[in-house]
């Protein structure tokens, strides 16, 4: 195919008017989108006098302001009877120990522990005197006696009656 005085005409015409490219090569039979493109970028058009398909973008919606004097209601909740839950025991019931001093009369502190003390934390993180308990740590990150109380033994699984017992598959 090649391009005619009475296409280009045609072409520049539809162009002008905002058809895209596709529906131009539509109304010229015959040749392609990318050939329409290319003739255009050839031709030196410019801008077309309105787009084909004109971009509608949702307002853009302004952000609700915070109001500095809210009323809170508390929700209104209906008892409803729960069946009892029966949750697992610690294995042993460490006494609360009081943190260990350094050398210096100090507790240890996020500052100056160091790799061989125990950091279980005691007390409040935003309390003055929160501490590590900062006795020697026992191939790990805490001493023997808070090792005990974080890492327990998995207990085994048991099966309760009214459990369903889950997928079987059928002997075929």
């Amino acid at each position: 195919m090649s391009w005619t005085e009475e296409r280009v005409e045609q072409l520049k015409k539809l162009w002008t008017e905002g058809h895209s490219a596709s529906q131009i090569a539509t109304q010229l039979g015959g040749v392609t989108r990318n050939a329409v493109i290319g003739k255009v970028h050839r031709l030196g058009l410019s801008g077309r006098a309105t787009p084909s398909r004109p971009v509608k973008r949702p307002p853009r919606l302004a952000r609700p302001k915070p109001t500095t004097h809210r009323v809170t209601r508390k929700p209104v909740v209906e008892e409803v009877a729960t069946p009892e839950v029966q949750l697992p025991t610690v294995a042993k019931s460490v006494e609360p120990l009081a943190p260990a001093k350094m050398a210096n009369g100090d507790f240890a502190s996020v500052l100056n522990i160091r790799e061989s003390m125990c950091k279980w934390p005691i007390g409040d993180p935003m309390d003055k005197e929160f501490a590590f308990c900062g006795r020697s740590a026992s191939g790990g990150p805490y001493c023997a006696e808070h090792a005990k109380v974080a890492f327990q033994p998995k207990k085994s699984r048991t099966r309760r009656e009214d459990q369903p017992t889950g997928f079987r598959r059928a002997a075929g």
